[in-house]
């Protein structure tokens, strides 16, 4: 049997290979946190490489992702599908292992990790899930929802902003099953982070209510494993447990300085690495020795066959519970889902009132929650503005699981992340609320929602100068083109309940990214539609309203403008043209139907067409045939009551018509 030493050294030995051949990457973590994670691996994780989607394995979170090869090692040595030619082909196109950890492209990666603090996040989400399910489940006598979150962070994690919203949350929230492991290097890109970081990260996470294991020797395995122990032991609040290392561990000359942190050792260094660790093995070749010391196949499989015996009574005593669990983690929604959202839709077009876009999307969480037992809300301190709560929430706090709805506090960032971190987990359907304008403080994590193509639900209400008196701080302008800009990420901006019903609708039952909601503050007008228009909302756009005779212009509106481009066009009918208006509640839907569906909304042969939004014009450009289509915003707002803003700002029916009018005239 190899030594601990000897295996951990093996994942030494891989970073520093793979690093050289591909002439990039960041060995420095790797080398520095071998010896810790062997132990994590060897004695504590729970986890069958043979079904990395197994529901109740422990979720391992690389949140310093940059340090890629330490997990692609893992994953390898402890046989998942990850080959040793991956690792050969680290860093190069479509091998599975790219520079930093994606989901999706290496099996048994968790989250995508690399922009620092966002991993630690997702971790933080990933407990809440286990901790939520197993409250919703578990039952005296039958844990089936019973696993662990551990989660590496670094230096530069911690410098972050976003894991003093997490972490502050997650103490507060008591969540027992998150571990993180801190690896105090000392180091980063520039040097030693001496002279730009010196917080007393114990003190910090004790002040959050956190357990704390602090001075733990990282090359020390038995260190390492009493305090894994200690932190396991305690279920009461999360743990972190700080560990010294030094990076580069192994590298007599390179370790313990910057320069091993983001570039390969170079061949003289690795070299010199082989013989002080006395690893006398060609690069990329592991002993069988190794292999079986690290190989967890067959106590992965003993672990999930224990677990699915412990299903099975449950599904004797509980088969309803079973079966919904089974289906949430399936990734299933109700069976009879679409035909209870169809029917809410139907009802909302037949008897729907004026009102604001955030009270319909209320009125739908109170319509589809009923029939959504995976739906977990939240807000960031704007619960009663966002309308996110809905009449059957029940409010998560550190002695309530059995809840559906988290206050995070004014945490934009956190929030987004944590609601990433619980789409990964399985098993839920998270939303998340905040004014539109505030998404910019999340953005990094929207786009990793959208890099991830995870079902994470942005509600962003307040959506334009229409908010009014709290003036241009909190008035939207880029908001909505800049988020248009991210791919993956479906942007709705509906014009009344039955838009903002589909749109739901729409983001639930996708699987494959996330979804933004852009509502308003003020009234919105109900508009009339037949069936076959009711249908088209789900393409993103389509036609509204249609003129007696041929169209010889179209004005194009999301949202609150909807209404003002219909009276537009029915001012324009009064002096004689024809006017087509088309909503458009999602560009991004809109744009991927087929081409022939596109033409019939909007027919090449109509070259008049107006954009109206209140928003900056961008978004709009490939579908105007110049500028003096675009009527949208070019500047910020003011402070005064919605209407007046519009009218200040030049966002009238009148600013449509003159400039269909400029158009024909044309």
């Amino acid at each position: 049997m190899s030594t601990r030493r000897q295996l951990a050294n093996a994942i030494r030995a891989l970073s520093m290979d793979a690093v050289q051949q591909a002439n990039s990457g960041h060995p420095g973590a790797p080398m520095g946190m071998a010896d810790i994670a062997e132990v994590l691996w060897n004695d504590f994780l729970v986890h069958n490489p043979a079904n990395p989607q197994w529901p109740n394995r422990d979720r391992f979170v690389l949140s310093n992702g940059h340090g890629s090869m330490l997990i692609y090692s893992l994953l390898h040595l402890s046989g998942y599908d990850l080959s040793l030619q991956a690792l050969k082909d680290f860093r190069q196109l479509h091998s599975g292992t790219p520079g930093h950890p994606e989901v999706g492209d290496t099996p048994g990666v968790e989250t995508t990790t690399g922009p620092l603090g966002q991993g630690l996040a997702n971790a933080v989400g990933m407990a809440l899930a286990e901790r939520l399910l197993a409250g919703q489940f578990n039952r005296p006598g039958h844990s089936v929802v019973d696993h662990r979150t551990y989660c590496f962070l670094g230096d530069g994690c911690l410098m972050e902003g976003i894991s003093h919203e997490v972490c502050s949350l997650a103490g507060t929230l008591k969540l027992g099953k998150l571990i993180g492991i801190y690896d105090d290097n000392g180091i980063s890109i520039d040097g030693k982070v001496s002279g730009w970081f010196t917080d007393d990260t114990p003190a910090r996470f004790q002040a959050y209510g956190w357990h704390v294991v602090a001075n733990v020797d990282g090359h020390d395995a038995e260190a390492v494993r009493a305090a894994l122990e200690e932190a396991r032991a305690v279920t009461d609040r999360p743990s972190l447990i700080c560990t010294k290392t030094t990076i580069g561990f192994g590298a007599p000359n390179a370790c313990g300085t910057h320069g091993v942190h983001g570039a390969p050792l170079g061949a003289e260094e690795i070299q010199a690495t082989r013989e002080f660790l006395g690893w006398d093995h060609a690069p990329f070749q592991i002993p069988h020795a190794i292999y079986e010391g690290w190989d967890a196949r067959a106590s992965g499989a003993a672990a999930e066959a224990e677990w699915r015996e412990r299903l099975a009574a449950y599904r004797t005593a509980h088969p309803e519970l079973a079966a919904d669990l089974e289906r949430r983690m399936a990734g299933e929604l109700p069976a009879h889902f679409a035909e209870h959202a169809e029917a809410f839709i139907k009802q909302a077009q037949a008897s729907a009132k004026d009102d604001a876009s955030r009270k319909h999307s209320q009125a739908v969480l109170n319509g589809f929650g009923p029939h959504l037992p995976e739906l977990v809300g939240g807000s960031a301190d704007l619960t009663g503005s966002n309308n996110t709560w809905w009449d059957s929430c029940r409010m998560v706090t550190a002695d309530e699981a059995d809840a559906n709805y988290v206050s995070y506090g004014v945490r934009e960032f956190g929030m987004t992340a944590i609601t990433n971190g619980m789409a990964l987990h399985g098993g839920l359907v998270p939303y998340a609320g905040t004014f539109l304008v505030f998404s910019d403080y999340a953005r990094n994590a929207v786009r990793m929602a959208a890099l991830m193509g995870v079902r994470s639900i942005l509600v962003y209400t307040h959506d334009s100068i229409g908010l009014g008196e709290d003036g241009p701080t909190h008035q939207p302008i880029e908001q909505l083109p800049s988020l248009r800009l991210i791919p993956n990420l479906d942007v709705w901006r509906p014009c009344d309940l039955t838009e903002t019903a589909v749109a739901w609708q729409a983001a639930i039952e996708r699987t494959d990214g996330p979804s933004a909601m852009a509502l308003s503050r003020q009234k919105l007008p109900h508009q009339p539609r037949q069936d076959d228009q009711v249908s088209d909302i789900r393409r993103g756009g389509y036609v509204l309203r249609e003129p007696a005779n041929e169209p010889a212009a179209i004005v194009m509106a999301s949202g609150s403008e909807v209404g003002l481009a219909v009276e537009a066009a029915e001012a324009l009918e009064a002096k004689g043209h024809a006017v087509r208006v088309v909503s458009m509640p999602c560009l991004e839907r809109f744009m991927a139907q087929p081409a022939d569906y596109r033409e019939s909304v909007l027919p090449a042969s109509v070259r008049s067409r107006v954009a109206v939004e209140a928003a900056a014009p961008d978004s709009w450009r490939g579908l105007v045939s110049s500028d003096a289509g675009l009527v949208g915003l070019s500047g910020f707002g003011a402070s005064a009551p919605g209407d007046t803003v519009y009218e200040w700002m030049g966002l009238t029916a009148a600013a449509v018509v003159t400039a269909v009018e400029s158009q024909l005239a044309g």
